[in-house]
């Protein structure tokens, strides 16, 4: 009679979960006919995760660090940063290139020629031009005869720069000198025209 009546009880709540089930399921199915579905799936997460939150335990939170001992803390080594200065240099001035005009060089100097005086290159015989007057009296004299000749080599003139004192022998000088023949002076290799005067000496001693 027990053995029976334990049965009969198991099977009542057999039946029992079996009703559950059954309406479950169709509340479910009305559930998700209405749209309500959704809003039930919501409300089981939302009941599950505030489950879950309270079930679990709040960690334990790590001990706060030591006080920090002022007194023996090592001291700050400060490291001084670099410093770049940098001292700004001027820039050259540009470099002027200027193009000058290159100018043919001189012609070289020409050779100076020395210039060359006139020069007397023949005269005749004094005593044939010594008057004769003059040489009854005895006179004598040095007499200085002017004589230009020009670049032809003949004389153009000549007259008396330096008397000798007497008239006769004066005048016998300037025929002599005219009687001569001269070579011109010369100026830079050229003949020129030129006055020179010509010593005329007569002396009865000679």
């Amino acid at each position: 009679m027990a053995y029976y009546q334990h049965d009969s009880s198991y099977l009542s709540r057999r039946g029992l979960v079996l009703l559950v089930i059954i309406a479950l399921h169709a509340f479910l199915i009305w559930a998700f006919a209405e749209g309500f579905a959704k809003q039930g799936v919501r409300y089981v997460q939302n009941i599950l995760q505030t489950n879950i939150i309270q079930t679990e335990k709040p960690k334990d939170l790590p001990p706060p660090p030591p006080p920090v001992d002022l007194k023996e803390r090592p001291p700050v080594q400060v490291i001084a940063p670099d410093i770049n200065i940098t001292v700004p240099t001027e820039a050259p001035p540009p470099i002027q290139v200027t193009t000058a005009k290159v100018e043919a060089p001189p012609p070289p100097p020409r050779a100076i020629v020395p210039g060359t005086n006139m020069k007397q290159i023949s005269q005749p015989d004094i005593s044939d031009y010594y008057p004769e007057s003059s040489r009854r009296a005895g006179e004598e004299g040095r007499t200085m005869v002017k004589v230009c000749v020009n670049a032809a080599g003949k004389i153009e003139s000549a007259e008396i720069q330096t008397t000798s004192g007497f008239p006769a022998l004066d005048q016998a000088a300037v025929k002599l000198a005219k009687a001569s023949r001269f070579k011109p002076a010369t100026q830079e290799g050229k003949p020129i025209s030129t006055c020179a005067p010509l010593p005329v000496k007569f002396s009865l001693h000679s």
